[in-house]
């Protein structure tokens, strides 16, 4: 892996730098070269990877102290290095921890405490696989816009409509699912646990995308939950929604960061060994030139994410901004970086089975779940636009 020393940085404690080692140790020796190598059964290997990293303790970081956590409170730091060591070595190995922190992440958050009794030591374990259902047919980055409903009868909810690209859907054991019980805008969403068994509750259908991950459509039809199954206070969902992205969007930034970092240590060892016109393509300026603006990209992609991460654990209450500016800053220059890693190796770079070739499948969905760029930028527009100038 390419130097480390950014761990040296103030924004980070000891206990960062030591989780940062093992977790990369963990990782050679357990994932080792395979981890961008063809999946044969992607359900059964989500399985495996959660219960090795359930047996290694890292699924320990994704939940709080008191339900089986590493740390008391949710830490970002370890969130995103984590998730960084994972995408360097394996974007399912990555996929699969981040779904286990952003599908409970809410419980995490706001749940009760017999909620997070229930399903969180389950979570940090690897037992069972955690899914954030948000996302709906006509209803993707403008979440206020969500139809799915929640209607209370008695002491239940009976919830009707669908949602669509749902990572983990169909082998989760339990899904967030965000319905509207109110008024039509934001005000009117609540959150809700659903085990994956619940009657009503179906997988429509598996979708395959580009990047090997587990989606699914899921349809609720007349589908009961108990009362109990309200995560926090009705119609309060939009804000769990938008707290639990704020968290975790950051992650995502750091995955990007992991397979921008991944892409550059391949094309440079490739740059060093190939040789063309009777010289290195390192000797080439035009490679040289590839490399370096990888190399600025990437230490600024990481400034930006442990920056906020930073900010977020000293006890700031929301870092949209910050989460933001990384999440489309690191995955867009992670975009560019595994491009040029790509054109480095030429031929090899668009052969099916390559590092290069899996990362280009990896990185284009980060650009667009858990907000897409554009939506990004106008997230930060807005809080520039709110300042009063100094």
């Amino acid at each position: 892996m390419a130097d480390r020393t950014f761990l040296d940085w103030p924004f980070f404690e000891d206990r960062h730098r030591d989780l940062a080692h093992a977790a990369r140790g963990w990782c050679a020796a357990e994932i080792g070269t395979s981890g961008f190598s063809e999946h044969t059964d992607i359900d059964e290997d989500c399985r495996m990877l959660a219960r090795k990293m359930g047996e290694a303790g890292w699924l320990k970081n994704c939940v709080p102290g008191e339900y089986g956590g590493t740390n008391a409170t949710l830490d970002l730091r370890s969130l995103c290095l984590m998730r960084e060591t994972l995408g360097y070595h394996s974007g399912l190995a990555d996929f699969v921890f981040a779904m286990q922190g952003l599908g409970s992440g809410t419980i995490s958050l706001f749940g009760s405490h017999e909620q997070k009794d229930e399903w969180l030591p389950k979570v940090a374990s690897g037992e069972t696989l955690a899914a954030f259902a948000l996302t709906e047919p006509a209803a993707g980055s403008d979440v206020a816009s969500l139809a799915m409903s929640a209607t209370r009868d008695s002491d239940s909810y009976i919830l009707n409509g669908e949602k669509t690209y749902i990572s983990n859907g169909g082998i989760a054991g339990f899904y967030v699912v965000f319905a509207r019980t109110g008024e039509a805008g934001a005000r009117g969403i609540s959150a809700f646990v659903v085990p994956a068994d619940t009657p009503g509750l179906s997988v429509a259908e598996r979708i395959e995308v580009i990047a090997p991950h587990p989606l699914a459509r899921l349809k609720f039809e007349d589908c009961r939950i108990p009362a109990s199954a309200l995560i926090g206070e009705e119609n309060a969902g939009f804000k769990y929604a938008m707290g639990t992205l704020d968290v975790f969007r950051s992650t995502v930034a750091a995955a990007a960061l992991g397979f921008a970092r991944r892409a550059m240590d391949e094309a440079r060892s490739r740059a060093q060994s190939r040789e063309l016109f009777g010289a290195t393509l390192s000797d080439m300026p035009v490679v040289q030139s590839q490399l370096a603006e990888m190399a600025i990209d990437i230490d600024a992609s990481a400034l930006l994410i442990y920056r906020g991460a930073w900010m977020k654990d000293s006890g700031v209450g929301r870092i949209s901004r910050e989460a933001a500016m990384s999440k489309f800053y690191a995955t867009e220059t992670a975009q560019q970086t595994i491009d040029k890693a790509v054109q480095i190796f030429g031929g090899q770079g668009v052969t099916k089975g390559s590092v290069p070739e899996a990362l280009y499948r990896d990185i284009r969905a980060l650009r667009i779940y858990e907000g897409a760029s554009e939506v990004q930028k106008l997230i930060i527009a807005r809080h520039i636009l709110s300042e009063t100038a100094s």
